[in-house]
């Protein structure tokens, strides 16, 4: 069934610490797969687990050991430097990404293939009925009209993460060289017919989000500053619109004091105003940081991740 070399299908799945939920994937992913009667291949990608996952990994490896592939991260290196190993080693025609907590379910893979037979380079995926804490709904609604109106990319759930990929769209994002990017928005950026289809969403088995509030920030900064410098123009445009209502203002003050002598009202309508600017100011400096740190982290040219070690077919290799 499995061609080594170009099966058609790979599915990759970044684990971390993730020990509940793994049997309950083995055992509803694998017999989705068998009655796809494609070739295949799945790569776990451990993302520094620090309990039992490598474990139930390798025990799922010495099971099929033709199908499964693993890589062991060195330490903790995030959900999309795992994806980016995943897509490295990947060797499938197409791909397809999948959350180990079962949020996203395993019995939609067959839809996902469809729709990319069907012609289509790039498959997002919209959930039907979140099962999410309110906060975390609003919040990704607010970054999604946010993100819409700042960049080109135009997706309706950025923060799901089943999605299918052609090989040429998986390519391309391998050949990329940013250290801090976010893979669903190059795919759409590059894909030439891309789609969205609608998928269940389930709670999660165990466990809790590994995102926390600071990190969903963290994520849409990334995705706002490395897809568009709009928002610099659009703070550049708010800096001349306020210099032109300060000197308005200062006018006004001159004119009042030179014809009408020194007023004391509206002394503490003059401090909100300094505290607004001040304000505006220090995002402003905010804003700019993190386009400059971008470019420090650049330059710098760390390596994204490290691979401890490579489970696969021809044995273990040490990286």
């Amino acid at each position: 069934m499995n061609d080594p070399a170009t099966p058609d299908l790979s599915v990759i799945i970044p684990v971390y610490n993730e020990e509940a939920s793994l049997n309950a994937l083995f055992d509803r992913l694998f017999p989705v797969l068998d009655q796809l009667g494609l070739s295949r291949e799945v790569i776990f990608v451990d993302d520094g687990s620090r309990d039992r996952s490598p474990v139930l990994l390798r025990q799922a490896f010495e099971r099929d050991p033709e199908t499964v592939r693993i890589v062991f991260f060195q330490s903790n290196f995030g959900q999309h430097a795992a994806i980016l190993a995943g897509f490295e080693y990947a060797r499938g025609r197409r791909i397809v990404t999948l959350d180990a907590d079962l949020q996203n379910p395993p019995e939609e893979i067959p839809r996902l293939l469809e729709a990319l037979e069907a012609g289509h380079d790039y498959v997002g995926t919209i959930r039907r009925q979140r099962h999410d804490h309110l906060w975390r709904r609003l919040a990704s609604r607010l970054m999604n009209r946010i993100r819409e109106r700042i960049t080109r990319v135009h997706m309706t759930d950025q923060g799901c993460m089943l999605r299918g990929y052609d090989r040429s769209i998986v390519d391309a994002i391998n050949r990329c060289e940013e250290i801090h990017t976010f893979i669903p928005a190059l795919a759409y950026l590059f894909a030439a017919h891309p789609t969205e289809i609608e998928v269940e969403h389930h709670e999660r088995q165990s466990g809790h989000s590994k995102y926390s509030l600071y990190r969903l920030i963290r994520l849409n900064f990334d995705l706002v500053t490395g897809f568009s410098v709009v928002p610099l123009q659009i703070f550049s445009l708010l800096g001349i619109v306020l210099a032109l209502s300060s000197g308005i203002l200062v006018l006004y003050l001159a004119f009042q004091r030179i014809f009408f002598g020194p007023q004391v009202k509206g002394v503490f309508t003059l401090f909100g105003i300094v505290f607004f600017l001040i304000g505006v100011l220090l995002f402003g400096i905010g804003l700019l940081g993190e386009y400059v740190g971008r470019i420090y982290q650049q330059v710098q040219k760390r390596p994204r991740y490290l691979v401890q070690a490579v489970l696969e077919r021809s044995g273990t290799s040490e990286a």
